[in-house]
């Protein structure tokens, strides 16, 4: 079940045996005309994307070039596993990439961060650890002798029936799975960490604050307890319920859009019966998957850092989080980020503080915590 451990691939070297399993699969996704191959043609959008690694020019992508991919992976120099499966739906396997720091000896059981990517619950992938800050906070966590865990999990898709809980189970099985394996993966069972964005952001606060037994999902491995010691959170929401806080200007007209993912609805004949089923229990649903309502405490310390101007999840989140963990003497931090939309992007001016100080407060919150 477990993918073997391998030396990461060196910048202008041929892809590796997972590099192109991990090509192949993607082939299958994006060549619409199942000729092997993916043409420009194809699909604009999708080849703007991946037009790089055209290395001939000829607006076509073979398996070969797709598997040449440097920025799919983290290059640590160390030791990585990549496509873990730690459990299948149906006939799908979910999988996880997980680097080791660059100093590592077989004795060793290290302390582990798991990401959870961001993309709306409906988008992303376990490669976005491999990208921008992201990039840049792992590689100097493997430095600071981490290892991280980067999740994939089922997204929310039009007629999936796949809902934000099924991501927050996945994750969790994610981290369960990691668990139940510490020894062979050479992991310290006590130190796990957590980390995400946007949605991410939202799924590693239900990782660090509701407890491990909770949103079970793999029967394998619902039994397997796990502690987090503490979390980072970039502008990931922390209450569903309190629909106001994702009002960012106040707007009288502002209508909920995250019901369809919340209660993960699928199509078919039974699609309406189904819909009224959920909305039965909407608050029940709105409610299990907001954050905020596992402050205890106890709870493991979280640090949210958010942008003042996101339009996207608002800083109001932060600052509730806050309020409400002040309340139950829980350990909340908060770091605002002046003139920063989503992702950190500008808005107005530059912002304030840097993305470089974002990184730093992010890399030494796990290592305090460590």
């Amino acid at each position: 079940m477990m993918s073997c451990i391998v030396i990461a691939q060196e910048q202008g070297a041929p892809p590796d045996d997972q590099s192109i399993a991990r090509a192949r699969r993607l082939m299958r996704k994006i060549d619409k005309d199942r000729n092997g191959t993916f043409e420009k043609t194809e699909n604009a959008r999708t080849w703007k994307r991946y037009q790089r690694l055209d290395a001939d020019g000829d607006d076509c992508l073979t398996v070969q070039e797709l598997g040449s991919d440097r920025t799919a992976y983290l290059q640590t120099g160390g030791r990585r596993s990549l496509d873990v499966v730690y459990k299948t739906v149906g006939n799908r396997d979910l999988l996880l990439d997980l680097y080791y720091p660059t100093e590592m000896s077989p004795s060793d059981r290290c302390p582990v961060i798991v990401y959870t990517h961001g993309g709306g619950w409906a988008a992303g992938s376990k490669q976005g650890a491999a990208r921008g800050s992201f990039a840049r906070v792992f590689l100097d966590l493997v430095g600071h002798g981490f290892a991280v865990a980067s999740v994939d999990y089922r997204l929310c898709k039009p007629d999936s029936g796949v809902a934000m809980r099924d991501c927050v189970i996945d994750c969790k099985d994610a981290v369960r799975y990691l668990a139940k394996h510490s020894d062979s993966l050479g992991l310290d069972a006590g130190k796990f960490f957590v980390m995400g964005d946007s949605a991410g952001g939202q799924i590693a606060q239900m990782l660090l604050l509701s407890p491990s037994e909770s949103l079970a999902g793999d029967p394998e491995l619902a039994s397997t307890p796990f502690q987090l010691v503490a979390g980072v959170s970039w502008y990931g929401p922390c209450d569903f319920e309190r629909m106001d806080l994702f009002n960012h200007d106040d707007r009288p007209d502002f209508r909920d859009r995250f019901e369809p993912r919340i209660l993960g609805t699928s199509g078919g004949t039974d699609a309406a019966e189904a819909k009224r089923e959920l909305l039965e229990n909407k608050l029940q649903r709105y409610r299990e998957i907001s954050p905020v309502n596992y402050l205890a405490g106890d709870s493991p310390p979280l640090l949210m850092i958010q942008g003042d101007k996101d339009t996207t999840i608002p800083v109001k989140h932060a600052y509730y989080m806050k309020e409400r963990a002040e309340a139950v003497s829980a350990s909340v931090q908060i770091m605002i980020i002046r003139n920063a939309g989503h992702n950190w992007r500008m808005v107005d001016a530059e912002i304030d503080p840097s993305r470089e100080a974002i990184e730093d407060r992010t890399v030494q919150f796990f290592v305090d915590h460590r």
